[in-house]
C-alpha cells in the first residue's frame, strides 16, 4: 500500500534524507510531507465480508441507560490485572461534563451504580480516559485524563477505590488520549493526542488542517508530562484522535489516526525506535477507515480493531470492528472480514467512540455509546462475543 510511486517516491526519500535533528534530540518530523506529495490514493468502498451481530441483544450489556431526556457519551473502559474489574469513565452529553464512573467485578456482566468521584470532575468536558501506568518506582496509578483545551488528569493509589480531583497536568489538547503505552522497560511512558499549532492551540475558530497528532512522555508513572512535540502532520488533512498498539514481536508501534477533512481513508505511522522517530503516513484500506480506532489483540494473535465507520457500504455510520493481523496493516491488506457490533438509530455518525478489553477466556468486551432505538438518546452499551463464534457465523454466511 504504497502512497507515493515513481518521481513521487524519489522526491519523498530526499525529504526524509535531508531532515535535520531537531531540539528535541530527534530528526526533524518525517511525518511533515508537502502536500503535494499527499494526495488520497486509496478507494473509499469497503471490501471485506461482514458479520452482523448488532440484533443479538443478548451479547448487550447496557452501562448507562439513555432516556428521552438524559444523553450518555463517549466511554472508555480499562481492565483491571485480575483480567475481571473492568471501571467504565463517560460524560453526559456530546463532549459535555465528566464526572460518571461505574466498575464491573465480572468483566463487565453487570455494573455498579455510580461510584463517588471528586466535585470538580463536573467542571471538566469531553471524553474523559482512563490509563494504569505502573512508574520507574513500581506504583500502580490508575488515571482518569479528560478536558478541551487543558488537558487534566485524576489520580487513584488503591486500584480505583478513590481519585483525586482533576488537576491540570500542563498539556494541551482536543480530546484526552485514548492510548498510552510504555517504552523503554518501562522506564518511560508515552501518550498521543492531537491539537493545533503552537500559535492555535486547540482554538476552534482555527484551520482545522494545522491540527497534528502530539506525543508527551512522561518519567514518573505519568505524575507529570514534558517533551512534547508533534509526531504526525498532514497539510491539507486534520490527522486527530490516534490509537497506539505494539507489534506481536513488541519491535515497533504503530498508531493508527482518524483523518477529520474526509478526503483521505485514516492514516497509520509507525515507530522503530520506541517513539523516537516515526514515519511518514500512509493510508489505511477503506476497511480500516473510521474515527477513534481502538485496538487489540485476541488469543490466537489476530487483530481486532473497533471504531465508527466511515468507509463506504452499508455499515457506515455505525460501531464495526475489524478482524485481521497487524501484517495485514503494513502491507496494505484488507484483512479478514468486519463485524457490525450497534445499530445507531440516532443522528448521523454519533457513535463509536469505544473501550475494548480482552478477558482471560477470550471474550471480547467492546464498549461505546449509541442510540439503541428510535426515541430516546445514546446509551452506554458494551457487546461481548469471541472470535471463533465470528468465525463459525462467517463460514456459515459464506457457504450458503
Amino acid at each position: 500500500m504504497n502512497l507515493f510511486s515513481g518521481n513521487d517516491t524519489i522526491a519523498c526519500m530526499l525529504i526524509v534524507g535531508s531532515l535535520i535533528f531537531s531540539a528535541h534530540g530527534l530528526a526533524a518530523n518525517p511525518s511533515d510531507l508537502s502536500s503535494s506529495l499527499f494526495t488520497p490514493s486509496l478507494s473509499k468502498q469497503q471490501p471485506l465480508p461482514t458479520v452482523d451481530i448488532s440484533t443479538e441483544t443478548q451479547r448487550q450489556v447496557v452501562i448507562a441507560q439513555g432516556t428521552k431526556e438524559i444523553y450518555q457519551g463517549h466511554p472508555h473502559t480499562l481492565l483491571m490485572p485480575d483480567g475481571k474489574t473492568m471501571f467504565a469513565a463517560w460524560t453526559y452529553n456530546h463532549g459535555g461534563t465528566c464526572g460518571p464512573l461505574k466498575r464491573s467485578d465480572d468483566g463487565g456482566l453487570t455494573w455498579s451504580e455510580l461510584l463517588p468521584v471528586p466535585e470538580n470532575w463536573s467542571k471538566i468536558r469531553n471524553c474523559p480516559t482512563l490509563h494504569r501506568i505502573v512508574g520507574p518506582d513500581h506504583v500502580a496509578r490508575v488515571f482518569v485524563f479528560a478536558g478541551n483545551g487543558a488537558m487534566y488528569q485524576s489520580v487513584s493509589l488503591n486500584e480505583g477505590k478513590t481519585f483525586s480531583p482533576m488537576e491540570p497536568n500542563g498539556l494541551k489538547t482536543i480530546v484526552a488520549p485514548i492510548s498510552i503505552e510504555a517504552v523503554e522497560g518501562g522506564e518511560k511512558w508515552l501518550m498521543w493526542y492531537h491539537r493545533g499549532s503552537s500559535d492555535d492551540l486547540v482554538d476552534e475558530r482555527a484551520d482545522k488542517t494545522s491540527r497534528s497528532i502530539w506525543q508527551s512522555a512522561s518519567t514518573d508513572g505519568g505524575l507529570t508530562w514534558g517533551d512534547s512535540h508533534p509526531v504526525c502532520t498532514v497539510p491539507g488533512a486534520y490527522p486527530c484522535e490516534p490509537a497506539a498498539i505494539r507489534s506481536p514481536d513488541g519491535k515497533q508501534l504503530l498508531m493508527m489516526i482518524r483523518e477529520n477533512t474526509r478526503k483521505f481513508n485514516s492514516l497509520f505511522i509507525v515507530s522503530n525506535d520506541e517513539g523516537k522517530t516515526w514515519s511518514a503516513p500512509k493510508e489505511l484500506t477503506a476497511s480500516l477507515t473510521g474515527d477513534r480506532h481502538l485496538m487489540r489483540y485476541a488469543p490466537d494473535g489476530r487483530m481486532i480493531a473497533v471504531f465508527r465507520d466511515l468507509a463506504n457500504g452499508p455499515t457506515k455510520g455505525h460501531f464495526v470492528g475489524w478482524v485481521g493481523t497487524y501484517n495485514d496493516i503494513l502491507t496494505g491488506r484488507d484483512g479478514q472480514y468486519r463485524v457490525k457490533l450497534l445499530h445507531h438509530h440516532g443522528r448521523p455518525f454519533d457513535t463509536g467512540y469505544p473501550g475494548l478489553e480482552v478477558l482471560p477466556d477470550g471474550t471480547i468486551v467492546a464498549t461505546t455509546y449509541c442510540q439503541l432505538a428510535e426515541g430516546e438518546k445514546n446509551s452506554v452499551v458494551s457487546v461481548r462475543f469471541q472470535l471463533p463464534e465470528l468465525d463459525q457465523k462467517l463460514q456459515q454466511q459464506t457457504s450458503k
